[in-house]
Formats: C-alpha cells, structure tokens, sequence
C-alpha cells in the first residue's frame, strides 16, 4: 500500500470530517499529478487549489538585452537569454520550496503587490497563495523591455502566451491568470491575458492576438545602459475573475512569457 493510500485510510478509520478528507486527496493529487501541470482554481470552492510546475521566460529580437537570477553587475558573461524552471527553483529553495511544492489558491489584489483572499485575509507568497520570484534585467543600451508574441526564431515559437489544453468551459483558466511585473522606479504592470472588464480596480493590459504592435500600454519597465535592474514577477488566479468559478476546476495551464527591448518610440532595438 501507498504512503498516500495509508494516509487516506486512517482519515477514513478515523472518521475524519468530509470536508478535510477532500481538502487532503486534491492536495495529494496535485502533487502525484505534477507533471501533467493539473491545476484546479475556483473562488468560490474552498476546498480547490492550483498547481504550477512550469513557467518558460525567453527573451526576444533585442541581442542586447539579458537576464539572470542574480545581480552579476556589468559582466555580461553571468547573465543569459532565458530563465529557466531549475533557476526558479534555485530562487525559491530560499524559501524551502519549489516549483513542483507550488500551490495556488485563488486570491485578489488591486495593485499586484498586496494579495488577500476571499475573505480579505492577507496572503504571502509562495505559501498556498501566488508564485513570486525575482531576477535582474541588464541591457547594453537604453531600452523599454516589453512584454512581446513574437518568437525568438522563426518556428521556434517562444513568444508570451498563456494557453490551456483543456475542453470548454475548462480552459476559461486563462482568462482568470494574471502575471506582473515590478520594479523600484516604474511600479508595477499587470498583464491579463484575453482581458475582459477590470477587476477589484485592477489596471491591466493584453497583448494583441495578430501581429505585435508595441506602444505605451505593453511596457514593463524602463532600463538604463549596462544598470541591472531587479524585477519581481508574480503568477496568481484572481477569485475576483467572473471566470473564475468551479467551471475552470480541473484544467491545464501553460504560462510563457518572450521580452523585447525597444525605444523610446516603442520600435524594437535590433
């Protein structure tokens, strides 16, 4: 018999509530069931949670553009083009968990920073909450970093987009999945994929779904020439989100985010 099988058996002998044995068994599942990325969000159902366990960040067009997990100062060498997974996971081990120990529950925010719960309680990050992490952007010139669709090669298909391989209604879990981006002096921009009426008095922004225009409304933030800059970037499932409802239990989430740099007149640095 299984560890988890044991674990269900002496909840049932010992007649543990309904309510905490389904609250146990999702949360067991979740962690089986990792690396299908299953994940289950609804506000108004307690007892649902959401699993993340794959997160890709590419950079795209702008050569002069980089990022690491660390402040390496102007050694570009350090710094690289994409983050990946096992470098999340290195940032998070500061707080002893992981990628795979992540668990989302719905909750809210007005500006993308202080997040609550249904009930108003305060939540921390990375504790049942919203993923957060924190890296630094470096650029050998001035530059906006947008966030950007276009791919870093042709076919190779590494630009932002939040997707779900689920059936209708399931796969409304991407219109309830909001990621942001925060920095010292530009504040923080909230990016809402296929974004619907704004929620909780959030100041949002989407990407177009044909070709990539760039203006005022998809910058992140602002970098000096050779000036690493840290940024935090938060991945939650807002409660507030109309979509958000026992509908979207269940479904597969996929998050990518692809960065440009461009100038002043929001035209790509090549």
């Amino acid at each position: 018999m299984s560890f988890f099988s044991k674990i269900i058996d002496k909840m049932m002998n010992e007649k543990v509530s309904r309510q905490k044995r389904k609250r146990l068994i999702i949360f067991i599942s979740i962690i089986t069931l990792l690396s299908m990325v299953t994940t289950t969000v609804a506000w108004f159902s307690v007892n649902t949670f959401a699993g993340v366990d794959n997160l890709n960040l590419n950079i795209s067009v702008s050569a002069q553009l980089k990022v690491g997990m660390e402040n390496y100062g102007t050694d570009l060498t350090r710094y690289s083009k994409e983050i990946t997974n096992q470098m999340i996971d290195s940032y998070l081990a500061k707080s002893n968990t992981s990628l795979a120990q992540t668990v989302l529950d719905p909750v809210t925010t007005t500006d993308g920073v202080r997040f609550t719960n249904r009930s108003g309680a305060l939540r921390q990050a990375n504790s049942r909450s919203y993923l957060e992490f924190q890296c630094y952007f470096i650029a050998t010139e001035e530059m906006w970093v947008h966030l950007t669709t276009e791919s870093t090669e042709v076919g190779k298909n590494d630009g932002t987009r939040v997707t779900s391989t689920s059936p209708s209604p399931q796969n409304e879990v991407i219109q309830c999945t909001r990621v942001d981006f925060t920095t010292q002096t530009n504040g923080t921009a909230i990016y809402e994929p296929n974004k619907g009426t704004p929620v909780n008095g959030q100041t949002t922004f989407d990407l177009p779904s044909g070709t990539m225009v760039y203006s005022n409304s998809t910058r992140l933030f602002h970098l000096d020439a050779l000036t690493p800059t840290l940024v935090t970037i938060r991945v939650w499932i807002d409660g507030e989100d109309p979509q958000c409802d026992d509908d979207v239990q269940n479904a597969n989430l996929g998050i990518q985010l692809g960065f440009i740099g461009c100038d002043n007149n929001n035209q790509p640095i090549a």
